[in-house]
This record gives C-alpha cells, sequence and structure tokens, in this order.
C-alpha cells in the first residue's frame, strides 16, 4: 500500500512538473506573439531596394532584429520561393506587386498573417483570403507628351489604345512585373477574350522598352507621345531634377476603368520561416504608423495603405483614383504569361 502510495505520488510530481514545462512553452510563445521577437530574419525583397532598407533599418532600431535582404524581381523571387518550396530559407516575401504573391499563395507556401497586422491593412489594399497583406501601392497612369497631346485628345479609356488611332503613339515595358500586373487586372476585370484582343491591339500599337523609366524617358524625348505606367516614376524623377519628366504630364483614367487599377505591392510570412514571430513582427511594423511613414515622408513615392497614415501630399489621394475593385488574390501572372506570349509581347 506504501509502494502504491508512492507511485502515485511520483506520477502527480511528473505531472506536475510536465504541466510547467507546458505552461512555460506557453507563455514563451505568447510573449513571442505579443511582441518579443528577437533573432534575425531574411527577407525576398522584390521591392525598391532603397524602400525596403528604409523599413529595414528603423525596424532593426526599434528591435534590435537584424534583417538580411535578398533582391530580385518579382517574378525571380517568387518562382524560387516556389521552386525551394518548405526548404526555404526565406522568412519573409515583400513585392511591387500583387500577381507574385498570389503565386506564392497559390503554392501554399504562406503562413496565415497575425491579425493584429491584417487590421492595419484596409480591406480594399490586401486580398480576400488575408494570407498576405498590402504594403504600399501604385496607380496606373498614362504619362504623355504635352506638346504633341492636348487633354481632348487622350483616351477616355485604356481600352482604346488597342484602337487604330492609337498605333504608334504609345508605349510600355511588357517585359516587366509592373506591366504584366497591369494587364492581369484587365484580365480579371474583362476576362480572357476581351484581354486577348486588347493585346492583339498592343502588339499592332505599342513600342516596347525596357522598364517604366525608360518609357517615361522616351515620351519625354519626343520620341513617342505617351507611355503606359506607374505613377511614381513621373514623381520621382520630378522630386530629383526632372529631366526625364519635365515634358509630361500623368494622366489618370479613373472612372474605374482597367486604366484606373490601382497594384497593391504585397508582405507575406513563408511558412518556412524558422522565426516566425521576428517576420510577423516585421510585416506589422511596415504596415504600422512608423512603417507607412516612411512611404509618407520618403522618397518612393508609393502610396501608403496602412494604419491610417495619409501619402505624400504631391500624390493624387487615393480616394479620388476611382479605382476598380479588383481581389489581388486573383490576379493570374502564369495566364498573363501565357497570353502575352500568344500576342507576341513577350
Amino acid at each position: 500500500m506504501k509502494i502504491r502510495t508512492n507511485a502515485l505520488a511520483g506520477i502527480a510530481l511528473a505531472a506536475t512538473a510536465a504541466l510547467g514545462l507546458a505552461a512555460c512553452g506557453s507563455g514563451s510563445t505568447s510573449q513571442a506573439g505579443s511582441g518579443a521577437a528577437s533573432g534575425e530574419i531574411t527577407v525576398y525583397n522584390a521591392q525598391h531596394e532603397s524602400l525596403t532598407k528604409e523599413w529595414v533599418d528603423a525596424f532593426t532600431a526599434e528591435t534590435g532584429i537584424k534583417v538580411t535582404l535578398r533582391q530580385g524581381d518579382d517574378t525571380e523571387m517568387s518562382n524560387q520561393i516556389v521552386q525551394e518550396g518548405q526548404a526555404s530559407p526565406a522568412d519573409v516575401f515583400l513585392t511591387e506587386n500583387s500577381p507574385a504573391m498570389a503565386q506564392v499563395e497559390n503554392a501554399g507556401l504562406f503562413a496565415d498573417v497575425d491579425k493584429a497586422t491584417v487590421d492595419q491593412v484596409p480591406a480594399e489594399f490586401r486580398p480576400s483570403t488575408n494570407k498576405w497583406t498590402g504594403i504600399a501601392a501604385r496607380s496606373t497612369v498614362l504619362v504623355y507628351d504635352k506638346k504633341k497631346l492636348s487633354a481632348d485628345q487622350l483616351p477616355k479609356s485604356m481600352l482604346d489604345l488597342a484602337k487604330p488611332e492609337w498605333k504608334g503613339k504609345w508605349a510600355a515595358s511588357p517585359s516587366g512585373a509592373d506591366f504584366q500586373a497591369i494587364v492581369s487586372a484587365l484580365l480579371e476585370l474583362k476576362g480572357e477574350a476581351a484581354t486577348q484582343e486588347w493585346l492583339k491591339g498592343m502588339k499592332e500599337n505599342s513600342k516596347a522598352y525596357k522598364g517604366n523609366s525608360t518609357a517615361m524617358k522616351a515620351v519625354n524625348a519626343g520620341e513617342v507621345d505617351s507611355a503606359l505606367i506607374y505613377h511614381y516614376y513621373y514623381y520621382g524623377d520630378q522630386a530629383k531634377t526632372g529631366e526625364n519628366s519635365n515634358n509630361v504630364t500623368p494622366f489618370y483614367f479613373k472612372n474605374h476603368d482597367p486604366g484606373a487599377f490601382v497594384s497593391i505591392s504585397g508582405g507575406g510570412v513563408l511558412k518556412s520561416s524558422k522565426n516566425a514571430a521576428a517576420a510577423q513582427a516585421f510585416l506589422k511594423f511596415i504596415t504600422g504608423k512608423k512603417g507607412q511613414e516612411v512611404l509618407q515622408k520618403g522618397t518612393s513615392f508609393e502610396y501608403a495603405v496602412g494604419s491610417g497614415v495619409p501619402s505624400n501630399d504631391k500624390l493624387v489621394p487615393l480616394a479620388e483614383l476611382q479605382a476598380p475593385t479588383v481581389d489581388p488574390a486573383k490576379l493570374n501572372s502564369a495566364k498573363v504569361t501565357e497570353l502575352m506570349t500568344q500576342a507576341g509581347l513577350l
């Protein structure tokens, strides 16, 4: 009987110890979740390196967490993450445009974003799935040569650029992720047949350049009348010397036109992250007040989307852009590449 009593006491002691360990583990998890993150993370960065470095420097200064950046473009980075799968060394993925985020999401490689981070970003600036979140935004614009085109000669819709009267009068950078995001929105808004038709007209009418800056520079130099790009290339150049933009003006299509598409730059935490607490803390920081103020006060001229922080006051307010409603999670980069290749644009 004494032996049985001792045995029971031993079992009780072991159970108490186990509960104590579980409680420690639980407390540790809760603490990490509440922001007590530390260590280091690796960010696969397809955003502008200068912008992300501002975020990283501010985040590290506040938290002490070291961030290693690996730089590439949207498609390059998303393809690499998909190839690496669960073995990816990346903790966080940042992009300029949404299609690359959707590609990684569709491969099932994103962890859920912490609710506190999701709550910082309005629904229109993040995917419906909440598997990643918006971190910044950019608007589609048509920059045009003020000497060659007057306001009443501008197209009423981006779709008009496929009409015969626009042959040779506009430029784009079809090989870039920026432009392919615009086509992804067109595909989601108007369907495959309409997108094929527009791309066919684009092949006939447009001049191809490598990069949005180069396309705008060509308009400024009088090589072509206009170019379909993102807004911040114009504002960024104007903030410097204006040498590549002084002869052009940005035109906003508005009216919920495909040409009024606002592309969401994305951020997500990888399931493969070895330091999920720090990765989630980084995403929360850049969508928080301090992170979004980097957009407001810096020289990226991208739109702020989180924590109620207004964008740079030189920009046309987001609320005035009359952008079409597009769920970023539904942008299909693979289909766009297929359609643009068929059209002879890639």
